[in-house]
């Protein structure tokens, strides 16, 4: 009896996450709008309304989240609401993260078909003019003037090849740990949320100027076709503003250190 009397006293996630949030003097909506979950969720968290919330991985990210903003330790808040959801079911109806579009604002099929035929076609001709540079110096090697000039040797040619093919195909973005991610795309959020070990997540070949925001980039393996990319980011520091383009991510990861910021500012 006396145990049961001591683990009633212990403050759930939701009245910890709640009182540290009354305590600088912030509302729900101030948490919502920096963290970008919907308030809904953050209702259900506080009150500890588990059947209103998506998966359990989400969930937690989201409490991670919420946790940063307050100034709650995010791993303490994440170990404490995995074993106060330990015992919960959740409805197959709550299993996805995001809703579903509305279907008056989704684009025409017509516009989606015609945007890949266009991708489709900018890859054919960036591809043909990549192999007409590449030709270019076996036609001046026939001249009478290059005849002598000495060949060069496939080491010294390779670097000139393997950006270019190694930039083509598409983005996909691999968790081997738990990672937050944020992608959008010209100022359009097309994905937020927690990717568990193993989860991948594809940049829609559509996406025009796509970014990330990673919580941590040493969890993120970044692949651009068959080729994988550098890391997108230092390790225990958030990535911001990073290019999703295979020609970016292709880079030395000198050309994007400038980006990062440290995760807990």
């Amino acid at each position: 009896m006396d145990e049961k009397v001591v683990e009633s006293d212990v403050p759930t996630v939701g009245e910890r996450l709640k009182a540290a949030r009354e305590e600088k003097k912030l509302s729900l909506e101030d948490i919502a709008a920096q963290t970008r979950i919907p308030l809904r969720h953050l209702e259900s968290i506080e009150t500890g309304e588990w059947d209103k919330l998506p998966a359990p991985t989400y969930t937690i990210g989201f409490a991670k989240s919420y946790a940063s903003i307050v100034g709650l330790e995010r791993a303490e808040i994440g170990d404490q609401l995995r074993e106060e959801m330990g015992g919960q079911r959740f409805s197959s109806s709550q299993a996805e993260v995001f809703e579903a579009a509305d279907p008056a604002r989704t684009m025409p099929r017509w516009l989606v078909l015609g945007a890949v035929v266009a991708v489709i076609l900018l890859v054919a001709a960036m591809s043909w003019l990549h192999s007409r540079s590449l030709e270019q110096p076996n036609d001046a090697a026939t001249s009478p003037s290059a005849a002598s000039a000495p060949a060069p040797t496939p080491a010294a040619s390779q670097p000139a090849v393997k950006p270019g093919a190694a930039a083509q195909g598409p983005v996909v973005l691999t968790a081997t740990a738990p990672a937050w991610i944020q992608v959008t795309d010209q100022g359009k959020s097309l994905f937020q949320g927690e990717l568990a070990p193993g989860q991948t997540y594809a940049v829609p070949p559509t996406a025009t100027a796509p970014m990330l925001k990673a919580g941590k980039p040493e969890a993120l393996k970044v692949t651009v076709g068959t080729a994988t990319a550098p890391p997108v980011g230092p390790a225990g520091q958030v990535a911001d503003n990073v290019s999703l383009l295979g020609p970016d991510l292709m880079r030395p990861p000198a050309a994007t250190a400038a980006l990062a910021k440290p995760a807990d500012q």
